[in-house]
């Protein structure tokens, strides 16, 4: 359904699009880290499915250097000039106080609050022993305290907002990584925090369920400015033809998706979305249960566990990364 609405809804000659009739009409939503990459076409795919949209953006580099408020303004623009309703907000996600201003611009702005994508991170990259206690923060800072304000601060308006009225419209869409999954060698401070971007959604989406509130994780594989420096760059750059796998903009009908009506009875999942493809990841699961007659001492150890390893290739040897979200 996303992919016809999108087709329907969206001037293909130019890449940007019109506003028309969808499924979003009167809705209002916030994305942060809107001025460039996922965030801002995840913010144009929602007014062109009729969202007014508050475009969050503190205009800094993939490595969280410098600010620049024209790239938040731009986006603002853009959805005005198709026909939208947008306004800029320029406040640091991971501040308590900025991020509880981002949701009181859209009740200002609009009247209400429905749909949250938060999306805003960069990368500090390192291995394990030479990361600085300060490139770890920040990262956890931007990545995992940046969702948990914003969601901390929505939840918060739709939770009163719920007791009050029995039932709200809220959308969470949390911006993860496979790096959560994988582990990322040279990535110990993102994929921790994108691992812990599920958790806390998780937690709200259940929180939050009995008011209408649902919360999904995406991971996307996509072409961004912290993909596009590195290692990875290679693997992300756009082919000269053919179809362009990593364009952003086949992430955002999932987005979308899962910020409509239709979606409605979908809530604590993961996927993972890019090119052609969107997978549905399943939940951890016991691999094995080890029991013993009496209680648990060394030697029990040693035959249950160890022999259940043995022979086994150890599972951090044989983590295999399809390329980072």
């Amino acid at each position: 359904m996303a992919g016809l609405l999108c087709e329907r809804t969206t001037r293909q000659s130019d890449g940007i699009g019109n506003r028309s009739m969808g499924e979003l009409d009167g809705k209002v939503a916030i994305v942060t880290g809107a001025g460039r990459g996922l965030g801002r076409v995840e913010a144009l795919d929602l007014a062109r499915h009729g969202a007014r949209v508050v475009v969050s953006d503190l205009g800094v580099s993939a490595d969280g250097q410098g600010r620049d408020e024209s790239a938040g303004q731009s986006v603002v623009d853009e959805i005005k000039a198709m026909g939208g309703e947008a306004v800029a907000h320029f406040g640091d996600v991971a501040d308590w106080n900025d991020s509880k201003a981002m949701v009181q611009a859209a009740l200002e702005h609009f009247g209400d609050l429905n749909i949250l994508v938060c999306n805003a991170g960069f990368c500090r990259d390192r291995m394990i022993f030479g990361m600085s206690e300060e490139e770890f923060d920040s990262v956890i800072r931007v990545h995992l305290k940046g969702h948990f304000c914003g969601i901390r601060h929505a939840s918060e308006y739709w939770r009163n907002k719920g007791k009050a009225e029995g039932q709200v419209y809220g959308r969470i869409i949390s911006t993860s990584s496979e790096a959560a999954i994988f582990a990322s060698t040279g990535q110990p401070n993102y994929a921790a925090a994108k691992a812990g971007i599920i958790a806390v959604t998780n937690s709200a989406a259940q929180g939050l369920a009995k008011y209408g509130v649902t919360g999904n994780t995406f991971m996307p594989r996509a072409r961004t400015a912290m993909t596009m420096v590195g290692q990875t760059a290679a693997m992300f750059e756009k082919p000269e033809e053919g179809f362009d796998q990593f364009a952003p903009e086949h992430v955002t009908p999932l987005v979308s998706y899962l910020a409509s009506p239709a979606a409605a009875n979908i809530s604590g999942n993961v996927f993972v979305v890019w090119g052609k493809e969107i997978a549905v990841l399943s939940y951890p699961k016991r691999d094995v249960e080890l029991q013993v007659d009496e209680a648990w001492d060394f030697e029990a150890v040693r035959t249950k566990v160890g022999g259940y390893f043995e022979g086994k290739r150890p599972i951090a040897d044989s983590f295999i990364v399809p390329g980072p979200g």
